[in-house]
């Protein structure tokens, strides 16, 4: 996992919470979450490759 990485997970995570925050003071709740989840879906979507190789890996590793 590269730093970029690390900076585009932090940069939707900043993001999130702005529109997050100004979508529950205008009482736009359900919008709120719905962006929230879809943060939550866009992050998964670029970490579970990592995941997936860091199982490979290990199962390599202990060769099962």
């Amino acid at each position: 996992m590269s730093v970029n990485m690390i900076f585009k997970i932090a940069a939707v995570g900043i993001l999130v919470t702005i529109l997050g925050q100004v979508l529950k003071h205008s009482g736009r709740e359900e919008h709120a979450f719905l962006i929230s989840l879809a943060g939550l879906v866009l992050v998964l979507l670029w970490v579970v490759p990592y995941i997936y190789e860091l199982f490979t890996t290990m199962q390599t590793l202990f060769e099962l």
